[in-house]
């Protein structure tokens, strides 16, 4: 869907509020740009947390509203804000995503056109490159985008799918606040012959069936609404707590900060969980209901869900550990304060948006949509949630208090 949309569409879909500061502005922009690159979501993410981080790093050197972070930067006195966001975003995403230079380029010239020329520009400039620097120097080692090398599993001289799965080395990468990969590895999805077990394989056999599946309509508009995993449906939900309010810019890149920092730690510990226990997908387990050891599984030999299965192991569910540890950090950020409704749209179901009066409607919804999707057993969702509730908690907890 998005190989057919141009980046202004993109830009118009990923806009929600006449609010929108600097910061939440030029997210809102990286977000389209990162859409039309068509990076997959893990890769995304992690690009996504470094411009973030970079753009946080440089308005609270300009700001002071928080203490010094991590990496200590000061700036120039009379530094503009602006001038700062734009030059750590666009020195992250042309070392990054150097096939969209011209987009990134073009952000770049608008931004500063937006400021005066002079010292105050050149020193943002300044602080927005060596926060960008900094920040980029600091992951040069995760190693994120390692060639696949799993092997795959056959005898000698017998055909198996050729498809490569993916993101098997993802977690060998640095974690910003975890100690490590496994710091929240679960234990093992359940036992084949318990009543967890039939209770999940049955339930989404019925509703998460390409074909002659129970779902309700509603149930089929978010399997399809969530089809989409990046940050172009999460990052709407994110701005709508963003432009929100009387939010100051260095409330909110701290925000944008902690929650992309939190995205990108919760695939690195899923995918570690993935591949310690390699669970098969329900179309691999439906159609050998028959060898799994349970009375309660019947075997259906035609069985194909809803939407494609991605090319890596069930359990847990990525989607849901990436919207709760969202839905944590944004819960943690707000404190005290009303939750305001959170909406977003998807390329997967255009011309719809949706919305949710509460943090947990949310994280709930897309839980149900991934079942609906035919790609995840409600176990695996109540275990991705539980882990991206501790992730979220983590991330925020390392970042300094006002």
């Amino acid at each position: 869907m998005l190989k057919t949309l141009t980046l202004g569409s993109l830009l118009f879909i990923f806009t929600f509020s006449v609010q929108a500061d600097v910061v939440t502005e030029t997210c809102t922009k990286t977000t389209a740009i990162l859409a039309a690159s068509r990076l997959p979501t893990p890769v995304a993410n992690r690009v996504a947390a470094l411009s973030n981080t970079a753009v946080y790093e440089a308005v609270n050197a300009i700001t002071k509203k928080y203490p010094a972070g991590r990496f200590n930067l000061n700036a120039e006195p009379g530094a503009s804000i602006e001038a700062a966001v734009a030059a750590a975003n666009r020195a992250v995403l042309l070392k990054l995503v150097p096939g969209q230079k011209e987009a990134i380029e073009a952000e770049y010239r608008r931004a500063l056109d937006t400021t005066d020329d002079g010292t105050s520009r050149a020193a943002g400039i300044k602080i927005g490159e060596q926060a960008a620097a900094v920040v980029l120097q600091y992951r040069a080692d995760d190693d994120a985008l390692a060639v696949e090398t799993l092997r795959p599993v056959t005898q000698p001289g017998v055909y198996v799918p050729t498809s490569i799965p993916v993101f098997s080395v993802w977690s060998k990468r640095k974690p910003w606040a975890m100690s490590s990969a496994d710091q929240f590895r679960p234990g093992p999805p359940p036992d084949l012959k318990s009543d967890i077990w039939a209770r999940d394989y049955n339930e989404i056999k019925s509703l998460g069936a390409k074909n002659g599946s129970k779902r309700t309509d509603e149930q089929t508009a978010i399997a399809s609404f969530w089809e989409t995993t990046g940050g172009s449906v999460y990052m709407p939900v994110i701005l709508s707590v963003a432009n929100s309010g009387k939010r100051e810019v260095t409330q909110n890149a701290r925000l944008l900060a902690i929650v992309s920092q939190a995205m990108d730690d919760a695939v690195i510990s899923v995918f570690d969980a993935k591949w310690t226990y390699k669970f098969w997908r329900p179309v691999t387990a439906i159609r050998n209901g028959d060898n799994d050891g349970n009375d309660a599984t019947e075997r259906d030999p035609s069985w194909v869900p809803f939407i494609e299965t991605p090319m890596h192991p069930e359990y847990p569910c990525a989607h849901c550990i990436i919207a709760s540890s969202v839905g944590t950090v944004l819960r943690l950020d707000l404190g005290n304060e009303p939750t305001p409704t959170l909406s977003s749209v998807s390329p997967t179901l255009p011309g719809i948006t949706r919305r949710w009066t509460t943090i947990d409607d949310f994280v709930r919804e897309v839980s149900e949509a991934r079942i609906c999707d035919g790609v995840h057993f409600r176990n695996s969702t109540e275990v991705g949630n539980a882990m991206g509730k501790k992730v979220g908690e983590l991330v925020f907890s390392k970042f300094p208090p006002r």
